[in-house]
């Protein structure tokens, strides 16, 4: 979701995992049928593991982190399609991730069934802006205090600001929730969309910068190295252009992974 707050699986399974041609990326479930993909890059030869133009393959400085925060990502159907989406990166980094497609009027049961899980701390990543769910609206260290008995979970609507709002609105089982606003004074590094403003995060960087306040350091530099490496790679892949001298992030990734 392009905020404060812009993969793949089987509603709780590990992003890495694919589903078959003409079936949701998230649950397996067949989709309705999609104009082909025409756009530019749509005949760029891609790696399978990382979904980059294989020129700039991103799978050499995936590092995995550890974290007591997890993240959800309720993810709207046209992101998956994507390649820009960073979503994707969270599950690459942080391996609890778990992704379901929002569908208006049917739920991920899956989902429902994390949501009545006790052992979980759910907290909507969303803007306070409005009055009518000001009630709900907690600090950080609200995960930080639910982190001593429960597992804090960082629920993220990945989707355009659009789509998020609609997701936030449309969607019954999140009413009861407490919402977690994003406040940081940090301004977005994406460069493969153009932000509303440069205040608004992509969806990788609201979960690496909100993992950072919940005390996920180290996760929280993995996932921000790893966005960045993602960012550069994508960047020069559009302009057919080879990165040649490894940049920051990537020495330091490759640090981790050695």
């Amino acid at each position: 979701m392009m905020s404060p707050s812009d993969e793949l699986g089987a509603g709780s399974s590990p992003v890495e995992s694919l589903s078959a041609p003409g079936r949701d990326p998230a649950t397996g479930h067949p989709r309705p049928a999609r104009r082909e993909f025409k756009a530019r890059g749509a005949f760029v030869t891609r790696c399978e593991g990382c979904n980059l133009p294989e020129l700039n393959c991103l799978c050499p400085y995936q590092v995995k982190a550890e974290s007591q925060v997890q993240v959800w990502l309720i993810t709207h159907p046209l992101e998956h399609h994507k390649p820009t989406n960073t979503g994707r990166l969270i599950g690459d980094v942080l391996a609890p991730t778990r992704v379901f497609t929002w569908y208006r009027t049917t739920p991920d049961p899956e989902l429902l069934d994390l949501l009545a899980d006790e052992r979980h701390a759910p907290f909507v990543v969303f803007p306070d802006d409005q009055p009518d769910y000001a009630h709900r609206v907690v600090n950080i260290e609200a995960v930080r205090s639910a982190a001593v008995t429960r597992i804090p979970v960082l629920i993220l609507l990945d989707g355009t600001w659009r789509q998020a709002r609609r997701i936030f609105r449309k969607s019954p089982y999140l009413e009861n929730l407490p919402v977690l606003p994003l406040h940081t004074e940090r301004l977005t590094r994406y460069r493969l969309r153009k932000p509303a403003s440069p205040a608004h995060l992509c969806t990788a960087e609201v979960a690496a910068e909100l993992l950072r306040q919940a005390g996920e350091g180290s996760a929280a530099d993995i996932l921000d190295d790893y966005f960045d490496v993602f960012n550069e790679s994508y960047a020069a892949s559009r302009g057919y252009e080879k990165i040649g001298e490894p940049t920051p992030a990537m020495h330091r990734l490759l640090e981790r992974r050695a």
